[in-house]
């Protein structure tokens, strides 16, 4: 029986090496104020088969820690038609209080891109917990012909 308790307490201390880090953030008694910024791409019209760079800032604004971002460009008539879903892992555990998202976008047929289409561009920023402290701020651009 010992040896069983032994082992519970070895899997709980090793569970919290292995587990997130919350830094407290989310339990005390300031949120992290998170805001986004789009850098990249503007609402400026694009054209078909255009390169685009995404460049976004997910921040906490008294500097605690950014725990999820995501960031999903799709198209603005059938929302299923996604075209970037990213990161990959949303758990970013930045503690800077800065995460930057940064690839490049073909706008072209293989991505499921057609001319005269709209396109929502939404960043999400929230706590370790969900919904926690969260944050949507969304964005649109046209793509005309080539």
């Amino acid at each position: 029986m010992k040896r069983i308790f032994f082992f519970l307490a070895i899997l709980a201390t090793t569970s919290v090496f292995v587990s997130c880090d919350k830094d407290d953030d989310d339990h005390m008694d300031d949120d992290p104020q998170y805001s986004i910024t789009f850098n990249s791409p503007t609402t400026d019209d694009k054209n078909l088969n255009d390169d685009i760079h995404i460049h976004v800032d997910f921040i906490s604004g008294n500097d605690m820690t950014v725990h999820h971002v995501n960031l999903k460009i799709y198209n603005k008539a059938d929302d299923s038609i996604v075209i970037f879903d990213g990161p990959t892992d949303a758990h970013v555990m930045e503690a800077s209080g800065k995460f930057e998202l940064h690839a490049d976008l073909s706008l072209d047929n293989a991505t499921g891109v057609q001319e005269h289409t709209d396109w929502i561009v939404e960043a999400k920023v929230w706590g370790h917990e969900a919904g926690a402290a969260e944050v949507t701020e969304m964005m649109e651009f046209h793509v005309h012909p080539e």
